[in-house]
């Protein structure tokens, strides 16, 4: 293996600590005896009762300690770094998702552009280990070359989520090159799993069907073109990087980027039967989403479909979670959560 284990002994600062992510990272870290602090503005971009129940988790352990503030606070995280010296940042704290930052852009300013930037100049000030910060497959644009590897040309973003995201990237590499901050990128693949966020086309088509509304899907209509994503299980996210937090980047090299995703795209419509598979299995009787196929949203892109050879040769790891697996985990959690009948 040419990863170091997790270091318990070390100082890990987690933001976005009550995100889906963020949740199940600290929670992994948490477990192998780490102190970690987690950050986190709760905001009602989703149901902030998840968000409750994820950090309850949390707060059992005594290594655990939780700030509720905001990274775009310069004061708040300034204090964060000069209080409790972590040796290892997870930046996972963003606004998220493509359409909504069609409708509302300052967000995504605020929290992926100004907070980033706080972080950065804390990771300037009060040195770290490393830096991890998630950045998105979304970068690639409408690319057409599949698989996505991390050499390709990405300077064509077709939202402002893409854009701030490549921002990260670019500013990122800045500052390793400037301060020698070691800092790795991580392009995630349409994370999924139980306790997920509620904005993803899963969880959403899941709540329709239990509303007895019809579902939205936007792919036209068009099962010989249907879109293509590269799902990617939770667990598969949190073990690479737990794995690439032992690995930081070189003096020679200070700022990597890795894709990490399923390495395996899967037909929308594909992935929408095996969901209802999976909810039949979990609820006892069948189940048949009402469809309704509308045209492609802007922003959204064609494909996503990443290579994760990188990965792979940094930490011998490449996610494996099939949808299935996936699926019905996040199936049958749902089903317990909401106390479906």
């Amino acid at each position: 293996m040419n990863y170091k284990q997790i270091d318990p002994s070390k100082v890990y600062l987690i933001t976005g600590a009550a995100g889906f992510v963020g949740f199940f990272l600290s929670k992994k870290l948490l477990e192998q005896g780490c102190r970690v602090i987690g950050i986190d503005n709760i905001n009602d971009y989703y149901d902030v009762n998840l968000k409750h129940v994820r950090l309850n988790q949390l707060t059992t352990f005594d290594n655990f300690t939780f700030i509720e503030g905001d990274i775009s606070d310069k004061v708040a995280v300034t204090d964060i770094f000069e209080t409790y010296k972590p040796n290892v940042v997870v930046n996972l704290a963003a606004q998220a998702g493509v359409r909504y930052s069609i409708e509302n852009p300052d967000v995504y300013i605020q929290s992926n552009i100004i907070g980033f930037y706080n972080i950065l100049e804390a990771c300037r000030y009060y040195p770290v280990d490393h830096l991890v910060y998630a950045s998105s497959s979304s970068v690639y644009g409408a690319n057409k070359k599949v698989p996505f590897e991390e050499t390709d040309f990405v300077d064509n973003p077709v939202s402002l989520y893409a854009s701030t995201k490549k921002s990260n990237e670019l500013m990122a590499h800045t500052y390793s090159h400037l301060y020698k901050i070691p800092a790795t990128g991580l392009r995630f693949f349409t994370v999924y799993g139980p306790m997920g966020r509620p904005d993803m086309a899963y969880f959403g088509f899941t709540d329709k069907y239990f509303a007895g509304e019809p579902i939205k899907i936007f792919n036209n209509g068009d099962f010989e073109n249907d879109l293509y994503r590269d799902f990617t299980y939770i667990d598969d996210i949190v073990v690479g990087i737990e794995r690439l937090i032992g690995k930081p980047p070189t003096e020679s090299v200070p700022h990597k980027v890795f894709n990490i995703g399923n390495n395996n795209p899967e037909k929308l419509m594909t992935f929408i039967t095996t969901l209802e598979k999976c909810l039949s299995n979990a609820t006892g009787r069948e189940v048949v989403f009402d469809k309704v196929f509308e045209p492609i949203k802007p922003g959204d892109v064609p494909a996503t479909y990443a290579s994760t050879d990188l990965l792979q040769k940094a930490v011998d790891f490449k996610p494996e979670t099939s949808i299935e697996k996936g699926l019905q985990e996040f199936a049958n959690w749902y089903v317990d959560y909401y106390k479906v009948k």
